[in-house]
C-alpha cells in the first residue's frame, strides 16, 4: 500500500530546477508541470485539457474550466502569471493551434494526449536530472500544489476544497504534513 506514495517537492529551489530543466526539454512538458503545480488538477484532468480550454482570443484564458473526471464536480481556477507565461511560450512553438487538439498532445498518432505513463516518465526523468530522490509522479504535482498552498498560510478549509477532499483531516494525510510543520505551528504560536 505505501509503495506508491508520492511526495510533493518541498523545496522551492527544486520546483525552480524542475522549471528550467523541462522548459529546456520540451514547452509542452514545461507547460504539463506548470498546469500540475499551478491547479491542484488530477492528471486524467490535465491530460483531456485542449488548447481551447487554455488559449482564447490568442492569449492565455483568464480560467481554465472543465468537469473533473474521477468527481464529476465543476472546477474553475485562474491562470496564474507563470501559467500564463508557460502557455505563451508553448503556444508559440505549437505549429497547429486548432482549439480542439490536445494541449499535452502525444507526438504519435492522431489528436490523442499523452499517456498517464508518459506523463510519469516525463517526470521521472526530470526528477532524476535535478536529484529529487523522492517519488514524484503525476500525484506529486498536485500535492505540491496543496503543500506549497499550506506552507503559504492558506487555511486547510479552503486546500481541502480545491483538492475536492471529503475532509480536513483527509487533505492533512495526503499533503503528508510533517512533524516539524507541527513543531513549527507550537513555535510561532508562542504564547
Amino acid at each position: 500500500m505505501y509503495l506508491n506514495v508520492v511526495h510533493p517537492i518541498r523545496d522551492k529551489k527544486k520546483i525552480e530546477l524542475m522549471k528550467s530543466y523541462l522548459r529546456g526539454k520540451s514547452k509542452r512538458d514545461y507547460l504539463l508541470f506548470m498546469v500540475g503545480i499551478s491547479s491542484a488538477l488530477r492528471i486524467s484532468d490535465i491530460l483531456r485539457l485542449k488548447i481551447k480550454h487554455i488559449w482564447i482570443n490568442n492569449k492565455p484564458a483568464d480560467f481554465i474550466e472543465l468537469h473533473e473526471k474521477k468527481t464529476g464536480k465543476y472546477k474553475r481556477f485562474p491562470v496564474t502569471p507563470n501559467l500564463a507565461k508557460a502557455i505563451r511560450e508553448y503556444m508559440a512553438e505549437i505549429s497547429d493551434p486548432n482549439p480542439e487538439n490536445y494541449v499535452f498532445r502525444s507526438r504519435v498518432g492522431e489528436n490523442k494526449p499523452i499517456t498517464r505513463q508518459q506523463a510519469v516518465l516525463i517526470l521521472n526523468q526530470a526528477c532524476d536530472m535535478c536529484s529529487i530522490p523522492d517519488r514524484f509522479g503525476t500525484h506529486g504535482m498536485r500535492k505540491t500544489w496543496g503543500y506549497w498552498a499550506f506552507k503559504s498560510g492558506i487555511s486547510l478549509d479552503y486546500i481541502s476544497l480545491a483538492l475536492n477532499h471529503r475532509s480536513i483531516a483527509e487533505t492533512k494525510r495526503y499533503l503528508g504534513l510533517l512533524q516539524e510543520d507541527l513543531d513549527n505551528i507550537y513555535l510561532q504560536v508562542n504564547l
